[in-house]
């Protein structure tokens, strides 16, 4: 996969030099380009912002570099290729694991992270015109700008990606993943010894039986997500679960209400 990523602070994505990512790159599995956006302007002070049109505090993203910029990133691709354009912004779609395998699929991504107001919305919209544009947030905050979430999307996508885990297994099971794990937070983890402090790695871990460990993974998933994250509860689907996973879920308080279409709480039937 080609990664660009085009910012005023080439500095803040040398991250992408270490670790999982980084070794990708030795590897050859991330062929990552970063650009400074002040290569493509055209004044001695090397300006990328100015004030917005109808006032207001903070500055905005000159379009003339950014479409420079672009430009000569999507020239610099095979014949007839382009990338698909991501934006980090706090009102885009969702940064989800779903949207990070979708991603993943690409064979070339090109990010755009902002800083100050945004970039002149025109940049965007005439992107769209040539070339797959995607704007995604990273969660419901602001940041000073957008190489942070890069920084994120990138190794989402990364880990992602054929031969880059040493286990082709190993996202299988995360939280969020498609499939078994979908809408469910991976449970808890342990490693050597197996007493640590008093602590006692739970009993089930040692016992070499796969399926019992699965179904105390998947019920440990079951507690922790209720209790960490109530608003995936509301999305889990009846055909979502076996006859196991009812039985489960109903010694956590939960029974699937046909007139609601989700599960709910057995605590309400004792309020009402």
């Amino acid at each position: 996969m080609r990664i660009d990523v085009v910012t005023i602070f080439p500095e803040y994505l040398e991250p992408l030099n270490v670790s999982l990512v980084g070794k990708a790159r030795a590897r050859g599995q991330l062929d990552v380009h970063v650009h400074d956006l002040r290569s493509w302007t055209t004044d001695v002070h090397r300006t990328v912002d100015d004030t917005p049109y109808g006032g207001g505090p903070g500055m905005v993203m000159k379009p003339e570099p950014w479409a420079a910029a672009l430009d000569a990133v999507t020239g610099a691709g095979q014949e007839g290729a382009v990338p698909t354009l991501v934006v980090p912004t706090p009102s885009g779609r969702p940064f989800t694991q779903e949207l990070a395998q979708e991603l993943a699929a690409l064979p070339w991504l090109a990010f755009a992270p902002a800083r100050y107001e945004g970039i002149d919305r025109r940049v965007i919209e005439e992107a769209a015109t040539r070339m797959p544009v995607v704007e995604a947030s990273i969660g419901d905050y602001v940041l000073a700008g957008g190489e942070v979430a890069v920084l994120v999307m990138v190794e989402a996508v990364a880990r992602l990606l054929p031969g880059v885990l040493g286990n082709a297994e190993s996202h299988r099971d995360d939280s969020f993943a498609p499939g078994a794990m979908a809408d469910l937070l991976e449970g808890p983890v342990y490693t050597k010894p197996a007493e640590w402090r008093g602590r006692a790695v739970p009993e089930v871990l040692l016992s070499g039986n796969h399926g019992k460990i699965a179904r105390w993974r998947r019920e440990q998933a079951f507690g922790r997500t209720l209790a960490n994250r109530p608003d995936l509860v509301e999305r889990w689907k009846y055909e979502g679960f076996d006859k196991k996973d009812r039985e489960a879920l109903s010694i956590l308080g939960l029974a699937w209400d046909e007139r609601l279409g989700r599960f709910r709480s057995l605590a309400d039937d004792v309020e009402e």
